[in-house]
C-alpha cells in the first residue's frame, strides 16, 4: 500500500487535474468546430496521454528508490505533456478564435508562435529543474554558428517564407507565374511554397528561389478585382477595313453574355499589324476566373468567328505557296443547288412565304444570309432601333424575353429549329418588341428588307397575304392573353389588318 501511495504522490500533482481538464475541453472544441483537423487532434491527444503514462512510470521508478532517474523521466514527460497542450491551444487560437474574429494570419505565423512557446516552455522547465541557462546559452553560441553555416540553404528558405508572408508578396489563393510555370498558391510553408497548376500538378518552389528571382502575381491590381487580360488573335484579309472588323467584333462581344468575361474594363478589338498579305487583330478581354482560361478563350474565339461570319468577313492566314487542286464547276454547282434546295424547304415552313410561287421562293432563297450565333449572343435587343431582319432558325435554341425597367427578365418563349422571329421588323420597320438571346449555339438564315423588297415590288398582292398573317399571329397571341371570343377575334383581325397593310405599303413604298 505504501508503494502505490508513493507512486501516486510522485505522479499526480496539484496541477495535473486542471491540465487534464483543459486538454480535454480544448480537444472537444476542436473536434466540434475543426472537423478537417481531427486526425491531428487525435495524434496530439495520443501523445499527451503517452506522456501521462510516462509520468506514471516515473512514479513507479521513484517508488523503487531510483530517484534521479525518476526525476529525469518525470521532467521529460512533463515537457512532452506541455508541448501537447501548447499544440492544442495553438489550433484553438489560430484555427477557431482568430478566424471568427475576422483575422486570418498565415499558417507560418501560427508555426512561429507555437515554436516560440515550445522553446519558452522547455527553458522554463529546465530552469525549474535547476539548470543554469546562462552557461547553456554561452556554450551553444558556437554550436549555433556551426549549425547555421551548415544549414544556410534551409535557413534561407525559412527566412524567405517569413519575408513572403510578412510583406504580403504572395498570398494563398494568388495565381503566380514563375518561368514557364503558372498556377495557384495553395500553401506557404517553412521551406517551400506549393503551387497547383491547371494540369493538376503541384509544383514545390523553394522560398529562397522566389525571394531571389522575379515572379508574376497574375490578376492582382491595387483596389481592383482579381482579373487578367487575355488576348484572342485572328487575321482577316487586307481588303476589309479595320473599322468594319472592329465594329463587328466589339459589337458582338459587348452584347454577349459570356461566362468569366468581365464587363469592366470593356473588351476591345485592336489592329496589331499588317504583314504577309493579311491584317492581324487582337480582341482583348479581362478574365474573372483565372482557372478557366482555355475554356473562356475558346468561347470568346467562337463569338469572334460567328460575329465575323455574320458580317461576311472571312478569316485568313498568312500568304504561303500552296499547291492545290480546284474543284470543278460541276461539283460547285451541285453543292450550290443542294444548299438552295435546303433553303427553299426552310422557307416553305414559314407562314409568311407559304403563298409564294416556286420562282419567288427560289429568288428569296438566293438572298438568304447564313448567320451563326454563339451561345450567349444577344440576337435582338428590346426597344433598340432595329435592323429590318427576319431570322429563321436552322439549328439550336433561342430565348425570347422581356426586360423590365429594373433589369428583371421575363421569359416569353423558347424558339427552336424551324421557328422564325423578326417578321414585324422586316415588314413594318417596327422596333423589336422583345429581346432574343442564343440559348445554345444557333445557326440561322437571315433575310433583310432589300432582299424581300424586290419580290414584293414584283407582286404587290403579296403584301395583303403577309399583312393578314402578321395580324393573325399577333391577334391570336393577344386573344390568348385577353380571352377574346371568336367573333371579337375576327373583328380585331379585320381592323388591325388594314392598319398593318397600310404600314407595310408605306414602308416598302408600294
Amino acid at each position: 500500500m505504501f508503494f502505490w501511495d508513493s507512486v501516486i504522490q510522485f505522479f499526480w500533482r496539484e496541477e495535473s487535474l486542471p491540465v487534464l481538464a483543459i486538454v480535454l475541453g480544448v480537444a472537444f472544441l476542436l473536434f466540434h468546430f475543426l472537423k478537417e483537423e481531427r486526425k491531428s487532434v487525435i495524434n496530439t491527444l495520443g501523445f499527451f496521454f503517452t506522456c501521462l503514462v510516462g509520468q506514471f512510470i516515473s512514479g513507479v521508478v521513484h517508488a523503487l528508490q531510483f530517484s534521479t532517474i525518476a526525476g529525469v523521466l518525470h521532467e521529460a514527460f512533463t515537457i512532452g505533456a506541455g508541448i501537447a497542450l501548447i499544440r492544442l491551444c495553438g489550433l484553438l487560437i489560430f484555427r477557431i478564435v482568430l478566424p471568427r474574429a475576422h483575422l486570418s494570419p498565415p499558417r507560418i505565423t501560427e508555426d512561429i508562435f507555437v515554436i516560440i512557446a515550445y522553446i519558452a516552455w522547455g527553458l522554463v522547465r529546465l530552469r525549474y529543474a535547476g539548470l543554469d541557462l546562462g552557461s547553456i546559452v554561452a556554450t551553444s553560441a558556437m554550436i549555433t554558428a556551426v549549425v547555421a553555416f551548415a544549414m544556410q540553404d534551409t535557413l534561407g528558405n525559412i527566412l524567405g517564407g517569413l519575408a513572403l508572408q510578412l510583406d504580403n508578396s504572395i498570398e494563398i489563393g494568388d495565381w503566380i507565374k514563375v518561368d514557364d510555370v503558372t498556377g495557384r498558391v495553395v500553401d506557404i510553408r517553412w521551406r517551400s511554397t506549393l503551387v497547383e497548376t491547371r494540369n493538376w500538378e503541384t509544383v514545390v518552389f523553394p522560398n529562397s528561389q522566389l525571394m531571389k528571382n522575379k515572379f508574376l502575381v497574375l490578376g492582382r491590381r491595387t483596389d481592383q478585382p482579381v482579373q487578367q487580360r487575355r488576348w484572342i488573335w485572328f487575321a482577316v484579309s487586307l481588303d476589309t477595313t479595320p473599322t468594319r472588323v472592329v465594329g463587328a467584333v466589339e459589337g458582338a462581344i459587348l452584347q454577349a453574355e459570356i461566362n468569366n468575361v468581365a464587363r469592366k474594363p470593356e473588351p476591345s478589338c485592336v489592329l496589331m499589324e499588317m504583314d504577309k498579305g493579311c491584317a492581324r487583330y487582337a480582341l482583348r478581354y479581362w478574365l474573372t476566373d483565372l482557372a478557366a482560361d482555355d475554356p473562356t478563350d475558346a468561347a470568346v474565339r467562337w463569338h469572334v468567328y460567328t460575329a465575323l461570319e455574320r458580317a461576311g468577313i472571312k478569316l485568313t492566314v498568312e500568304e504561303q505557296n500552296v499547291h492545290f487542286i480546284k474543284e470543278n464547276e460541276k461539283h460547285e454547282e451541285a453543292v450550290r443547288q443542294r444548299e438552295l434546295s435546303l433553303r427553299i424547304k426552310t422557307l416553305k415552313r414559314v407562314d409568311l412565304f407559304a403563298q409564294m410561287t416556286s420562282d419567288e421562293l427560289y429568288k428569296l432563297a438566293e438572298r438568304l444570309k447564313y448567320a451563326p450565333f454563339a451561345k450567349g449572343n444577344v440576337i435582338a435587343r428590346q426597344g433598340t432601333p432595329s435592323q429590318h431582319w427576319l431570322y429563321i432558325i436552322i439549328s439550336g435554341e433561342t430565348e425570347v424575353y422581356l426586360e423590365a425597367p429594373n433589369g428583371e427578365k421575363r421569359i416569353l418563349n423558347v424558339l427552336a429549329k424551324g421557328d422564325f422571329f423578326g417578321e414585324m421588323s422586316l415588314m413594318t420597320g417596327a422596333p423589336r418588341a422583345a429581346s432574343v438571346i442564343a440559348k445554345t449555339d444557333v445557326e440561322c438564315y437571315r433575310l433583310d428588307k432589300e432582299s424581300f423588297e424586290e419580290i414584293l415590288l414584283g407582286r404587290p398582292s403579296i403584301a395583303d397575304e403577309v399583312a393578314h398573317i402578321l395580324v393573325t399571329r399577333r391577334t391570336q397571341l393577344d386573344s390568348a392573353l385577353q380571352n377574346l371570343d371568336e367573333e371579337a377575334l375576327h373583328k380585331e383581325i379585320h381592323h388591325r389588318q388594314n392598319e398593318v397593310l397600310a404600314t407595310v405599303k408605306r414602308f416598302f413604298g408600294l
